[in-house]
């Protein structure tokens, strides 16, 4: 990953905001307690963590990615901002991470994924590991890539085409998975397609 991120860090926030549609919403709905912990996988640049402490400035702000040329670009932005005493960043895998060695919190009130499932080979492990972390009452967000559903055919055919350029796969059993791993832990989960299938967002509560 950090082949592919070394030039792109650069412009990804400029260039992402015009297509990774759903973030904003994510944040707002996350409402994490007062003093509670919130935790991105794949935090890529920081730039959801920094409007998500912006938005909740009683909770506290921990990030992994396993890239850690995007890492630098998240904690110059998170040193600028004047954030690095709420915003925690570390490197880890999505699908194997242990919070108490890189953070020191066993578990988090909030954990969220946006548009990082699509780039996770084994995105499943991805989702069970964010449900077995967080905290009882907790709640796992995530927004992604939906199937496109109610767009035009060869709106789909080409908006798929160029995420495969970027290594980019819209994962189509996203319900399923959510499903799967919310019984597995003995948890709920919700789910639901934003504009007209453009993205899918879900959510496990423990």
């Amino acid at each position: 990953m950090d082949a592919v991120y070394a030039a792109q860090r650069h412009i990804y926030d400029v260039t992402r905001k015009y297509y990774l549609l759903g973030r904003d919403r994510l944040i707002e709905e996350l409402a994490p307690p007062p003093g509670g912990s919130v935790l991105e996988v794949g935090c890529g640049t920081a730039r959801n963590l920094i409007a998500a402490a912006r938005r909740w400035p009683d909770a506290r702000f921990f990030g992994v990615d396993i890239s850690e040329a995007m890492l630098a670009t998240a904690r110059a932005k998170v040193a600028k901002a004047g954030l690095s005493d709420r915003i925690m960043l570390a490197q880890g895998d999505a699908t194997a991470f242990d919070p108490q060695t890189l953070f020191g919190v066993a578990a988090f009130d909030r954990v969220f994924a946006s548009y990082t499932l699509s780039m996770i080979p084994d995105w499943l492990g991805a989702i069970a590991q964010a449900a077995q972390v967080l905290a009882p009452g907790g709640v796992l967000h995530i927004v992604d890539f939906g199937q496109q559903e109610r767009m035009p055919r060869w709106w789909r055919t080409m908006l798929f085409a160029w995420l495969a350029h970027f290594h980019v796969t819209p994962r189509r059993e996203l319900p399923v998975a959510l499903r799967h791993v919310s019984r597995t832990n003995d948890q709920t989960f919700g789910f639901e397609t934003l504009l007209r299938g453009y993205a899918w967002a879900g959510t496990i509560r423990a």
